[in-house]
């Protein structure tokens, strides 16, 4: 009878630790303010509940004027929620690129992302339009349209789970310059022919989750960020779940 209960301590004590050892910090930038912000909020709500669930602690910053070395170095993961890589400072923008390159921690990136070109008097920066892909925004359905997704790279963590297609109720579609696929490792894209309503702002290829192997860190980006009905969606949110956890060095 003792031995069963020291086992059975020791399995506890085991299964205690495994779990403490999960732990990790998530670094969340988002645009506080505009018309995105809806969606901002509701992932934010959503984040706080994952990580609860899986054991990561959440921090938020609504600007890039505190990303150091020492500051991003905390972070497994750093979330690129819904801000464009303009308006950096160039400390900032030096310190993620290090970040990056170096594979110090994993990046999930959403929408606003590849909002690459000059905007609001601010140049392109090169290096993160090479980091996505060699693109630059072209276009966007400005008045939304639904789209089906389909998974090409089902064998990838992220998709873990995701069905092979699913729909995506309301989105704007950016179009870029030129497909990144060349560049890129791509686990989804977006079937043009399925907007409703129907649209002539098209890529004909158009890749919206992908990953760049060219850098150190584990990476994935995932356009669909504009609406909070997103997160009404299982395939999203799972999605996002994984983005996670892989980037994190955790599944």
């Amino acid at each position: 009878m003792k031995k069963l209960f020291s086992l059975i301590c020791l399995l506890y004590t085991f299964t205690l630790s495994s779990a403490q050892s999960l732990s990790f910090k998530v670094l969340v930038l988002y645009e506080n303010g505009g018309h995105h912000l809806a969606y901002s909020k509701a992932a934010i709500q959503w984040l706080n509940q994952q990580g609860k669930a899986n054991n990561f602690k959440v921090d938020y910053i609504q600007n890039t004027e505190t990303i150091t070395d020492s500051l991003l170095n905390k972070y497994r993961v750093f979330i690129q929620l819904d801000y464009p890589p303009y308006t950096w400072t160039p400390r900032a923008a030096a310190t993620f690129q290090k970040y990056i390159d170096g594979g110090k921690g994993g990046w999930v990136g959403f929408h606003h992302a590849t909002l690459l070109g000059n905007f609001d008097g601010f140049k392109m920066w090169q290096w993160f339009s090479d980091f996505m892909g060699g693109i630059k925004f072209k276009n966007y359905i400005a008045t939304f349209a639904q789209g089906w997704v389909n998974v090409e790279d089902k064998q990838h963590p992220v998709m873990k789970g995701v069905p092979a297609s699913f729909t995506i109720s309301k989105e704007e579609w950016y179009t870029y310059n030129q497909s990144p696929r060349s560049n890129v490792q791509v686990l989804a894209s977006v079937d043009e022919k399925s907007y409703r309503p129907q649209s002539n702002i098209t890529m004909g290829d158009h890749p919206v989750v992908w990953s760049n192997p060219h850098v150190k860190a584990r990476n994935v980006y995932i356009f669909m960020g504009h609406s909070p009905e997103l997160f009404k969606s299982a395939a999203y949110k799972q999605l996002f779940k994984n983005a996670i956890l892989f980037t994190a060095g955790r599944l």
